[in-house]
């Protein structure tokens, strides 16, 4: 019998497919990815829909590894005052640091509180912060030494003034109590208002039972919490953003990774950070708008207005030296605070700010 040439065709190219191997499976990585502050918060919103996509995307293209992801938001796992140690000890195994709550531990990580009126720019914050971390080893070393590594930055909008009266100079401040998130409550020592330690929960409260008589707060964080009912007096002050912390992952964790996946991690937390930095400047203005709309209709309105730049610029005139005096403590500990900070302000005017208040001077 002939066998046809279609046919010999046919079983060469059978035999051909079934000698050539099947593609090897992607290895499994498991990872649990947790934080103390609910998906509502921006910055913990970007980790589901921005950071880990890219890092999935990154390693897809080569199809080698895949995460397996754990998501444990919102306080699942560990409250905000565990968030250093609970990535750490490997609770977690990467997680959303809070730097800003952890003065005594991550001391250089303060630098933007005692440098207020610096910008209102939160990416060049970032990314400033981002640049000395990678070439400042001390600063570096303040978050590897408690066992983590960095992978992105976060920080926070601009901080305004939000109170029960109105605001149209500075002495209208004058022996008032602003309630503040703890340390930036040191930025009203410029117009002798008595600050009155506190946090977005408990803000309304203190204001409507006569504990403060306004807040030193942001935009996106007084929206959600309706702050301005008890607070409808907006003043923007502008006093500048700060920088709150960052993703981090277990440095054990991080140590058993392929290259290809630690890679793929620190690409996808340089996008987080990005990504996050442009959000914060879009939710700042819409926040301050969706202000003005949901109190036009209270009793009193809400009624948003600048401070005069000639009062602005005496705040920051009449602020002490915040900026020595926190060389100075830091020094003393055997820290290169004053190295630091003058790389601090040197990578904001890289970046193309120009601080209201030269900090780096005069130390």
């Amino acid at each position: 019998m002939k066998t046809s040439v279609s046919g010999a065709l046919l079983s060469i190219g059978l035999a051909a497919f079934a000698a050539t191997p099947a593609a090897a499976e992607p290895e499994t990585i498991k990872l649990t990815v947790a934080a103390s502050h609910p998906v509502t918060i921006p910055w913990i919103a970007l980790i589901p829909k921005v950071f880990i996509p890219e890092v999935d995307k990154r390693l897809a293209a080569t199809g080698k590894y895949k995460i397996q992801w754990q998501q444990a938001y919102g306080g699942q796992i560990y409250k905000a005052n565990a968030t250093l140690t609970s990535v750490e000890q490997g609770i977690t195994d990467i997680g959303w640091v809070f730097s800003y709550l952890e003065a005594a531990k991550m001391p250089l990580s303060q630098v933007t509180t005692y440098t207020p009126f610096s910008t209102d720019n939160v990416p060049a914050m970032l990314n400033t912060m981002t640049e000395l971390m990678d070439t400042v080893p001390a600063f570096r070393k303040e978050w590897e030494k408690y066992n983590i590594v960095f992978l992105g930055a976060t920080g926070s909008d601009t901080y305004d003034i939000f109170t029960k009266f109105p605001v149209k100079k500075i002495e209208d401040l004058k022996g008032k109590k602003i309630s503040s998130p703890g340390a930036p409550g040191i930025w009203l020592r410029g117009v002798g208002a008595t600050p009155v330690d506190g946090a977005l929960t408990t803000f309304y409260t203190d204001i409507q039972t006569g504990v403060s008589e306004g807040v030193l707060s942001l935009a996106t964080g007084v929206l959600p919490t309706k702050l301005y009912e008890v607070a409808p007096y907006v003043t923007r002050v502008n006093l500048g953003v700060v920088f709150s912390g960052g993703l981090a992952i277990n440095q054990d964790r991080w140590a058993g990774l392929p290259k290809e996946v630690q890679t793929a991690l620190k690409e996808a937390g340089a996008v987080y950070s990005k990504t996050h930095g442009e959000d914060l400047m879009e939710r700042h203005e819409t926040a301050m708008k969706a202000i003005a709309e949901a109190g036009k209709t209270q009793n009193p309105p809400v009624t948003i207005t600048d401070l005069p730049a000639d009062e602005r610029r005496k705040w920051i005139d009449q602020l002490p030296n915040l900026a020595a005096e926190w060389v100075k403590a830091n020094e003393a500990k055997g820290l290169p605070a004053r190295k630091f900070l003058e790389a601090y302000m040197a990578g904001l005017r890289k970046q193309g700010q120009t601080p209201a208040r030269e900090w780096d001077k005069n130390l």
